[in-house]
């Protein structure tokens, strides 16, 4: 039954797929999205405020530091907030301004590093602060100040004097207060530590009851894809260029028009375990070592395991994770064979291919179709992809490479306006 109007997925599982995504860039801050979702909310209730006030605030607190994936890479986060710290809150909020879904939380996002200064905080450069911001500053200088490798109730005393000596002139004092009205319990900080998933957190956020429709999801994971693929200028378009060949090609093997958007999707998505791979891997030019290939390995494999839990991406989660696999087994993660390897799949593969072998890079060209149709012919010869996949796009090769062009232009153009 085609979607049209009717909801496909929740944005819940969305947000969980990208904060894991991000965690996987650097495992020494993993859950830092969480936790400061977590004490975000706690702060709010405190502070009663109204339930419209705190899904935002925590939708804000789950995607606060993406932009330092663009910046900063590793995601270092620092106990004492560096002069340009700011830099990766504001490349946040361009990610989402213009989000039919998510606008009204860029400038939460965009202020979170401001401090309250005795109130001089309420504006920053004749722009109002959020409130919201603020409590979000506070929950991220709290989890930032954590220690790791101590006992996390054993840190509790030095946490509450080190928030009430910041007091007004970082962070807001109402704010300290709420703060220091919660922060004796020890399920507070336990469930901080051991699992501060949203899902703790009471029913009456119901992110789970904010459904997304098929057009909202291709959106939303738009903006994911920039989230991906900006990490470095060598993959800047690379995501919105697959995803367009493989619509083009799903198009064009009969695929309906709910499938094409769902194709959109996986392409957007197929390189969200990229996430983990190092930067000197992923922008190396010369040949990668063996052991360095074994880590590029892996990408396919968390691609998977991100997108398998979200709620109507059973379909999706396959066709984006399994663009390396080949027809004859010999591919990777999972070395799948054809009778394994759906249509959607197949086309993902070939659109993979085809995208980054014709792409332009800092260090190279892309290939003419002259080159390019061999590479896909022998690679369908071999057993690799898809014959009739191949065939396909090569008999409607310049409309699929235009199509492609026009794609990562647009992604190149929001590559320099939010970059």
């Amino acid at each position: 039954m085609p979607y049209g109007n009717q909801y496909f997925s929740n944005l819940n599982d969305l947000l969980v797929c990208i904060t894991k995504a991000i965690d996987l860039v650097n495992p020494n801050v993993t859950d830092h999205h969480q936790q400061v979702a977590y004490l975000s909310y706690n702060i709010a209730d405190a502070l009663r405020l109204p339930l419209e006030q705190k899904r935002s605030l925590v939708i804000a607190a789950l995607l606060h530091d993406v932009g330092a994936i663009a910046l900063q890479d590793r995601l270092d986060f620092n106990e004492e907030e560096h002069t340009n710290i700011n830099e990766h809150a504001f490349l946040g909020a361009r990610l989402f301004s213009d989000s039919p879904i998510l606008s009204n939380i860029a400038t939460i996002i965009k202020f979170h590093h401001i401090p309250w200064n005795n109130g001089e905080g309420k504006y920053y450069e004749g722009e109002s602060v959020p409130l919201l911001s603020h409590i979000i500053h506070l929950a991220d200088r709290i989890a930032v100040h954590i220690n790791r490798d101590v006992f996390i109730l054993s840190q509790t005393n030095s946490i509450k004097e080190y928030i009430k000596s910041r007091k007004d002139s970082a962070f807001v004092p109402e704010f300290v207060d709420a703060f220091l009205q919660i922060c004796d319990k020890e399920a507070l900080w336990l469930d901080f530590d051991y699992q501060p998933m949203i899902s703790n957190i009471p029913n009456d956020l119901s992110l789970e009851a904010i459904k997304l429709t098929l057009d909202e999801v291709v959106s939303l994971t738009k903006i994911f894809s920039q989230i991906i693929d900006f990490r470095s200028p060598f993959t800047a378009m690379h995501s919105a260029g697959v995803a367009a060949v493989a619509i083009k090609l799903a198009e064009l093997s009969g695929l309906s028009e709910d499938e094409c958007k769902m194709m959109n999707i996986a392409g957007n998505l197929h390189d969200i375990g990229k996430l983990a791979i190092p930067k000197e891997i992923l922008e190396k030019q010369d040949k990668l070592e063996p052991w360095e290939f074994d880590i590029i390995r892996a990408h396919t494999f968390y691609t998977y395991r991100l997108l398998k839990p979200v709620k109507g991406f059973e379909s999706i989660a396959q066709w984006a994770a399994y663009h390396h696999e080949k027809l004859n087994g010999r591919g990777y993660p999972f070395h799948l064979k054809a009778n394994s390897l759906s249509l959607g799949a197949r086309i993902m593969a070939v659109a993979d291919i085809f995208a980054a072998i014709s792409e332009d890079r800092p260090y190279r060209k892309g290939m003419p179709k002259e080159r390019a149709v061999t590479v896909l012919q022998g690679m369908a010869a071999n057993g690799g992809i898809s014959p009739e996949i191949c065939a396909l796009l090569i008999d409607n090769y310049e409309s699929i490479s235009q199509a492609r062009r026009e794609s990562a232009q647009k992604s190149a153009d929001n590559y320099s306006k939010i970059i």
